[in-house]
């Protein structure tokens, strides 16, 4: 935490608000769960259609304040994320939903994080203090995961955990993007199994027996590697005179 605290204090002061700015609203959303858990559909009513509405508005917000790039992106991700979904929880059951279904909010709200943690990646100051967030989002993650393990047998989710660390070795340009993320998936993940929205099984895919599992465990953002390059993909895709063009301009920037 050494580096962080070398950052100058109106800077710091800069650098959390663009934070709560940005990735805030994900925050919030951990307490609007509550009305799709199962305390309060089992004793009220099932809201997990207004739910769905608010989240489908709430992206459209996100979405008209998004860069072009990053708006197509979003699109891109509430494919994949739709996709993803109904391969690794209903045909994998990797983990259950509380209807055992896909709700709305869930490969919207994959869409709308992907794109608003992208935006705080890409921030002038957040590029800045970039190695300084890092090391301080690094050993948060580290201490959850290790806590995860020791008291929560969490093997699965310590191991995704480690390759997270192991493939950012290789991509140090994306740390600080998958390390947001990584923070705020824990806290959604967190939020939404203490209120009952979905479940985890206590092993891998409720198969790997050698691999127990927390509900939820804790490096579960390992799958958001999948969504980053699903995207990038069809980026590339999709705007392949856009991608060539960049791709001179980073040799004429690198001298090659």
């Amino acid at each position: 935490m050494i580096g962080i605290v070398s950052v100058p204090k109106t800077d710091l002061i800069k650098l959390s608000k663009i934070f709560l700015r940005k990735v805030g609203i994900f925050i919030g959303f951990i307490f609007i769960l509550f009305f799709d858990g199962t305390y309060f559909t089992e004793n009220y009513v099932n809201s997990q259609l207004p739910i769905n509405i608010l989240a489908l508005l709430s992206f459209f917000w996100m979405y008209k304040r998004a860069f072009p790039r990053t708006r197509k992106l979003m699109l891109y991700a509430v494919f994949l994320g739709l996709a993803g979904e109904y391969l690794f929880s209903i045909y994998l059951g990797m983990y259950t939903y509380r209807l055992e279904n896909v709700p709305w909010y869930v490969p919207l709200g994959h869409a709308a994080l992907y794109g608003r943690v992208f935006i705080f990646s890409k921030d002038s100051l957040a590029r800045k203090y970039h190695k300084e967030i890092e090391e301080l989002f690094a050993l948060i993650i580290i201490g959850f995961a290790v806590v995860y393990v020791c008291f929560f047998s969490d093997v699965f989710g310590f191991l995704m955990t480690f390759f997270v660390f192991f493939l950012l070795w290789f991509r140090p340009k994306d740390r600080l993007y998958f390390f947001t993320m990584y923070i705020v998936v824990a806290l959604l993940e967190i939020g939404g199994t203490a209120f009952g929205c979905w479940e985890w099984p206590s092993t891998a895919f409720g198969v790997f027996e050698f691999l127990p599992s927390n509900n939820p465990p804790s490096g579960i953002s390992l799958f958001y590697f999948l969504l980053d390059v699903g995207c990038f993909v069809m980026y590339i895709l999709f705007h392949q005179k856009a991608w060539k063009r960049l791709i001179k301009v980073r040799k004429i920037q690198s001298g090659k």
